[in-house]
């Protein structure tokens, strides 16, 4: 936070007190010696009595005020202040981490030891394993790790880098960036319209819109280095199959086009720095475990 809206928030949180203090104190007594007094409102056949409030009512706002004080010195509150304490979030996170961690390292640890063919026979190993993917996975291939638009589908046999534990592995412990490279510019409108064509057959899929034929002289000079000459894809560049009818961003003609015309990019974030070693072999389990029964052959 600058100075400037540090200043700030520290003036207007102040001024807050000071003048809740003065409405409080200005208020606690009357100068009407009337006990049965009122201040004139009426209010559904109620009046108020022109009173001031109880004491041990008044007392009570007191020590409200005195403990926003305390923990304003305490802790953080006042613009950049740190507070006498040293609280933070992060520091309070990281505590209960660093307490999780020295509860349940000793299981995590013994799992890790054991290979990922071994554990993905361990319910309750995977039982752990679905709960951190629920944790961390979950928001981009869903609860049921089956995907959506751009975000793959783990529960099948489809792998775009690999499906072997150490490759799903070394995918959430370093991430991967993929990256489909426009070619609108360099085909032109009937050269992608024709590569479209070709695509959709290579899927045996038939299309009116564009040359197939032509299209396979652009897929061998443009495609073909990352998707292989018979387009059944390439683990190493992260390159989809594109014979089978698994598609990431959607494999109607339309969307085809799009891919072609604009490129795509996709990115799986590293987990290294958000888990452990013993819980990245854990999660690795879980996620191959997916794609080895038999709904997924």
């Amino acid at each position: 936070m600058s100075s400037f809206w540090s200043a700030w928030v520290i003036i207007l949180t102040s001024i807050t007190i000071i003048l809740t203090t003065w409405l409080l104190l200005a208020n606690r007594k009357t100068t009407n010696s009337d006990p049965d007094a009122t201040t004139g409102h009426v209010y559904d056949g109620i009046e108020e009595y022109d009173k001031p409030l109880p004491g041990w009512w008044m007392q009570g706002f007191i020590i409200t005020i005195v403990f926003a004080i305390g923990y304003l010195i305490a802790y953080p509150g006042m613009g950049n202040w740190k507070g006498l304490l040293g609280w933070t979030q992060v520091g309070q996170w990281q505590a209960e981490m660093d307490a999780a961690d020295k509860k349940y390292g000793e299981i995590f640890a013994k799992y890790s030891a054991t290979p990922v063919e071994e554990l993905v026979k361990d319910p309750k190993a995977l039982k752990m394993g679905q709960r951190m993917f629920a944790n961390n996975c979950a928001q981009c291939h869903g609860s049921d790790a089956r995907g959506s638009f751009g975000f793959p589908n783990l529960a099948d046999n489809d792998w775009l880098y690999g499906g072997s534990p150490e490759t799903i592995k070394a995918t959430l412990i370093n991430g991967r960036n993929g990256a489909m490279p426009a070619w609108g510019a360099v085909l032109g409108e009937k050269g992608t319209l024709d590569t479209s064509a070709y695509v959709m057959a290579l899927s045996g899929r038939e299309t009116s819109r564009g040359d197939a034929e032509a299209g396979a002289k652009s897929f061998g000079m443009f495609c073909a280095s990352c998707h292989g000459a018979d387009g059944k894809g390439n683990y190493a560049f992260g390159a989809p199959n594109l014979t089978d009818n698994i598609w990431l961003y959607g494999g109607s003609q339309g969307q085809i086009l799009q891919t072609l015309i604009s490129g795509r990019a996709g990115k799986m974030p590293a987990h290294q720095e958000l888990l452990s070693a013993d819980k990245i072999h854990m999660l690795t389990a879980y996620v191959y475990s997916l794609s080895q029964s038999e709904e997924s052959q």
